[in-house]
């Protein structure tokens, strides 16, 4: 080498940043499925959504319901990749539109390129990982959902008692702070 690389520029370092945590979540998928089969990976979502719970429990600003919180991160998280999201506030609560998942797409582009993947589809692990976050993480009176949809889903946090209740303007209905 005849001296140091290049600095990346901000849209090669967001490629790379995707690509590196894509290899790692495909390595540890592969590694618990092949050691520890469906079982292991059903206990694998289940310490993930503990520990994921935990450390949004600690990082929640104050006066941010869990609700608002655990919907604005699953949020950035698609956006992380470029999906198409929106966020809709319902009488019930909020619905989280993914018109076009960008993790899916990055998955397909990825098998396209000949990488092997663990899951034909990200979807069911997706769903079932952030649903089990979203039960541990959010009030007790808020429902969260996923539908599946073309290639994106629309996700949901509702509340029954959310109508008629004075929020503040929230879209969810949860308590804010602890």
């Amino acid at each position: 080498m005849t001296g140091d690389p290049p600095p990346l520029a901000p849209a090669e370092k967001v490629d790379l940043w995707r690509q590196r945590f894509f290899e790692a979540q495909a390595a540890a998928e592969e590694f618990i499925l092949g050691e520890h089969g469906e079982e292991g990976l059903a206990a694998w979502i289940q310490a993930n959504s503990r520990i994921t719970a935990e450390l949004l429990q600690a990082q929640r600003p104050a006066g941010v319901s869990a609700t608002d919180h655990f919907m604005t991160r699953l949020q950035r998280q698609l956006l992380l990749y470029d999906s198409a999201v929106t966020s809709e506030p319902q009488p019930s609560g909020t619905v989280l539109r993914n018109s076009d998942c960008g993790i899916l797409r990055y998955r397909k582009q990825a098998a396209r390129a000949g990488v092997v993947l663990t899951f034909s589809s990200p979807c069911p692990y997706c769903q079932e990982l952030n649903t089990a976050i979203a039960a541990r993480y959010v009030e007790t009176d808020v429902t969260v959902s996923c539908e599946q949809a073309g290639d994106g889903c629309t996700w949901r946090a509702e509340s029954p008692h959310a109508e008629g209740e004075d929020t503040a303007g929230s879209p969810h209905r949860g308590r804010s702070g602890d």
